[in-house]
């Protein structure tokens, strides 16, 4: 085999549960192969080829490696692509400004003029 629809390979991969949720995710725009937004579920891809797919939040890319006949298991499926997602960016650790405490309830009347000095909208 040197090509296979792309429903089918997503499916096999194990990037979706079902192949009729496979079908889906490309014809709602949510796949792209090489750059292009592909919408039919019959596009064929090839070894080499780099699949963008959006799921829930976050977008994964995956270089198309192989293919398989039947649907194996999770082992058999990592054989089928190498994942090129970039890592996450670190996580934002500067302070929160005007944060306060969890459960603390409203401010006072004191705590409203100090966090309108800080933003500037003294009067």
């Amino acid at each position: 085999m040197d090509r296979q629809r792309i429903d089918k390979w997503l499916w096999h991969a194990r990037v979706v549960r079902t192949r009729s949720a496979a079908t889906s995710l490309v014809t709602s725009g949510l796949v792209r192969v090489n750059g292009t937004r592909i919408t039919a579920p019959s596009q064929l891809v090839r070894p080499g080829d780099v699949a963008t797919i959006a799921l829930d939040r976050q977008v994964r890319l995956l270089k198309v490696a192989g293919f398989a006949e039947r649907r194996g298991d999770a082992e058999a499926a990592r054989v089928l692509f190498e994942d090129i997602t970039p890592p996450p960016p670190p996580p934002d650790k500067s302070p929160k400004v005007a944060a306060r405490e969890p459960g603390s309830g409203r401010p006072t009347k004191r705590d409203r003029r100090a966090i309108d000095r800080l933003f500037g909208e003294d009067d």
